[in-house]
Parts: structure tokens; C-alpha cells; sequence
């Protein structure tokens, strides 16, 4: 029991955290790293918390499905990245959504915390929508800094390796008390999610 408590203390004190280094506008986290376009956009999604962890979520999410999910979240989430990403550029206009961030935090947090089964179909419809929005800002984002495509593809590799690696480590635990703690990782994520959410509803007030 106490270790539940503190358990319950320090995800909420993380979640807190976690909110509190959110920031509302992607598009300030495009870093010039002096290596050129692809390495900007290759650290971009690692500088921004609000890109990089739903990826890590859904790379739990499909890791505690099984390697099949993995393998499928792998390649469909990056490819609609890329995808969004182009539409992005193209249009040269970020979506005015704030509600979505959180809610996207939200449900996947969740859906890692239940650990429910769930059909391939849904699991790779979540990292289909999930890229094309993200691959959307992003690309719109990256016109604006001039990165274009090769800032894309830097970001895509990156958004393919946290998947990857992601999912092979859930796949890999094989002791019951490793697949409880993802559990409790998906729950830190949706109160992150729940945090982000009341604090977009207090600034849109």
C-alpha cells in the first residue's frame, strides 16, 4: 500500500513537471544545429515534448500488443508523418487545435494504462491519424524555417527510431512486473494529458 502511494505521488509530480515544460507552439522548438537541414529536423522531435511523446506512447501502446503491432506502428506512423508532413509544407498554415495535444495524451496514456487488447486495424488507424496530424504542424512548421523536405525526412528517421526502439523494448519484457510499470507509464502519460488539458481550457478562458 505505501508503495502505491508513493507511486500515485510521483506520477503526479512528474505529470506536473511534464506540463510545466510544454510549451504552446511547436514551431519554436526548430533549432538550427549547424549540420543542416536533416539534423534540425532530427532534433526537433527530441526538443519537443509535445511531438516526441505521444511517438513514445504509441510506441508503448504497440509494443504491449506484440511484435506484429510493433512492426505495423513502425512503418505506418513515420510514412503518415512524411505524408503529413508534405501537406504541411505545402499549405504553409499551422491547425488551430489546441484541445488536440492533450487529448491525444489522453487517450493513448489511457489505452497503454488498461492494456486491452486492441485489432491491428485500430492500432495502426491511432499511428495513421497520429502521424498526419504531427507530420501536418511539422511540416508547416519546417516551411516556415525554410528546412523543407530534407528537415522532414530528418524527422521522420528520428519519429522511426524511438518506434523502433520503443516497441522492441516492451516486446523484449518478459517478467509480469516490467509490463506492470509500462502500465503505470501510460498512466503518467494521461495525466499529463488531463494536466495539458485543463491548463489549454484555463488559457482559453
Amino acid at each position: 500500500m505505501k508503495w502505491g502511494r508513493t507511486l500515485s505521488r510521483l506520477a503526479v509530480a512528474a505529470a506536473t513537471l511534464s506540463v510545466w515544460l510544454l510549451p504552446a507552439d511547436a514551431s519554436a522548438h526548430l533549432v538550427n544545429t549547424g549540420f543542416g537541414p536533416f539534423y534540425d529536423g532530427l532534433y526537433h522531435l527530441f526538443l519537443t515534448p509535445e511531438d516526441l511523446v505521444p511517438v513514445l506512447a504509441l510506441a508503448l501502446l504497440s509494443g504491449l500488443r506484440g511484435a506484429r503491432f510493433g512492426r505495423w506502428a513502425l512503418f505506418v506512423l513515420p510514412a503518415a508523418w512524411l505524408v503529413g508532413g508534405l501537406w504541411g509544407l505545402q499549405q504553409q498554415a499551422e491547425l488551430s487545435l489546441p484541445y488536440l495535444p492533450a487529448m491525444t495524451l489522453l487517450t493513448l496514456g489511457a489505452l497503454v494504462a488498461a492494456d486491452r487488447p486492441l485489432p491491428l486495424p485500430v492500432v495502426t488507424g491511432i499511428a495513421l491519424v497520429l502521424g498526419l496530424f504531427h507530420g501536418y504542424s511539422n511540416g508547416a512548421a519546417m516551411a516556415q524555417a525554410n528546412l523543407g523536405v530534407t528537415g522532414l525526412v530528418g524527422i521522420g528517421c528520428a519519429v522511426f527510431t524511438m518506434v523502433a526502439l520503443g516497441a522492441a523494448l516492451v516486446v523484449s519484457l518478459k517478467i509480469p512486473w516490467a509490463r506492470i510499470a509500462i502500465r503505470v507509464a501510460g498512466s503518467w502519460i494521461a495525466a499529463i494529458g488531463m494536466l495539458l488539458l485543463g491548463w489549454t481550457f484555463r488559457g482559453g478562458s
